[in-house]
């Protein structure tokens, strides 16, 4: 699944070596930017149009897909004119550039934000941060998975400083990726989990109809690739923890806290069934991990109201959270592995949809008797948990997420870890 850096580059980087050698100067290309009524050398606003009107970068196209596929080889096609034109231009130190601020710096911004196509030739240069450069900038951060506040902190600064070649390079390895995965059929109605987006499509003929932020694995606890079929659900679950968060966590916990487990619910069974008083363990050794942990259904349940099943190797899962203010997080890379759902209850609806005796009704009234209910799908529905960092939509509009698990094979582009 990983990438070295040198064949990451030996493409994209290559081409830009040879083609910065014979282009003119960066200065050149910008003003061509600058003067030209379109994009001339950087594809005719391929990424354009924000400041007419068109900075909306969502859809309803799915990031498993065909077209989205067709469309990144398009996104390939505009960056590497770009790269092949001189690139864009890198921004000095940061500085919290934002609506209102006249400084010399926004100019520099204007034409980086032009070279993308977050903004329009149209706009001018000028040091004024105007609101064609504040929409233009929101427009970037939502292209690249930030919150669209308008100013420039660390992560847009870093973002908007990886170089043409290195994005032109993820593009291509995420081509790969996309073309292998749509290359059998996904299934007209289907469930994708994109790690490095953290983030959850459901698709259903072609099109998204639910997306929900996700919490996904640490970078030393990874969320696994994989493809399996959703089968089950279960209301109030008993939570079972892992020997690797018992041995990582629990053990831990305990010795600063010997009462952790019984504010938290948890009780340790026995091999034989019977459940251990944890005052009886050696905490100061790795005894514990020989007993199963598990937790009451509950508030506190680590899996809150809901666990959504399917078979796999890695034994994750996905499911509900009693720490709903992780999903606010720019960076959501918290959990232990499993995958943790934003408004879950609305993805189980339309997980049940088919299932008889199962509507929202009859979900939200088990939930609320806290007792642990199993409910086998009546048709399981594929889910696939994907690693795609880069992507391109129906609208014109390239994505690009942060390498968090290094996959991509260009430490520019681990910009989490490198902050």
């Amino acid at each position: 699944m990983k990438t070295s850096r040198r064949v990451f580059l030996s493409g994209a980087g290559a081409a830009a070596a040879a083609a910065f050698a014979g282009s003119a100067s960066a200065q050149t290309a910008f003003d061509a930017v600058i003067n030209a009524p379109r994009r001339g050398a950087w594809d005719d606003q391929f990424d354009a149009e924000v400041s007419s009107g068109g900075g909306r970068v969502s859809s309803t196209l799915p990031v498993l897909s065909m077209e989205t596929a067709s469309y990144v080889e398009r996104a390939i096609a505009s960056y590497s004119n770009i790269v092949a034109s001189g690139g864009w231009p890198t921004l000095p130190a940061a500085k919290e550039l934002k609506l209102g601020v006249v400084d010399p710096d926004v100019e520099l911004l204007r034409r980086r934000l032009m070279v993308s196509g977050d903004l329009s030739p149209r706009a001018g240069m000028s040091p004024a941060f105007d609101s064609y450069v504040d929409e233009a900038l929101k427009r970037f951060q939502a292209r690249h998975g930030l919150p669209s506040d308008g100013v420039t902190g660390r992560y847009t600064y870093n973002s908007l400083n990886v170089s043409a070649p290195v994005r032109l390079g993820q593009l291509q390895t995420n081509l790969g990726r996309l073309r292998e995965l749509t290359a059998k059929p996904l299934g007209h109605r289907f469930v994708m989990v994109n790690i490095p987006a953290a983030q959850i499509e459901a698709v259903e003929n072609g099109r998204v109809v639910l997306r929900h932020n996700a919490v996904v694995g640490k970078i030393d606890r990874q969320t696994p690739v994989l493809s399996s079929n959703i089968n089950e659900i279960i209301l109030n679950p008993y939570w079972n923890a892992p020997v690797s968060i018992v041995r990582k966590d629990i053990i831990p916990l305990m010795r600063k806290d010997p009462n952790y487990l019984t504010n938290n619910n948890i009780r340790m069974i026995a091999p034989d069934g019977s459940e251990i008083d944890p005052l009886t363990v050696d905490w100061s050794t790795e005894e514990a991990a020989k007993y199963r942990f598990r937790q009451d259904p509950g508030k506190i349940n680590a899996m809150a109201s809901v666990k959504i099943n399917f078979p796999n190797e890695h034994a994750v899962y996905m499911h509900d959270t009693p720490q709903q203010n992780l999903f606010r997080d720019q960076e959501r890379f918290h959990s232990s592995g499993c995958v943790r759902v934003q408004n879950v209850r609305d993805l189980v609806n339309w997980l049940l949809r088919d299932t008889p005796g199962w509507d929202r009704r009859q979900i939200e009234t088990t939930i609320q008797t806290q007792e642990d209910v199993h409910i086998n799908l009546a048709e399981p529905v594929p889910v696939h948990f994907v690693y795609v960092s880069a992507w391109s939509t129906g609208d014109g509009v390239v994505h690009f997420r942060d390498d968090i698990y290094g996959f991509d094979g260009a430490a520019e582009l681990q910009i989490t870890s490198s902050i």
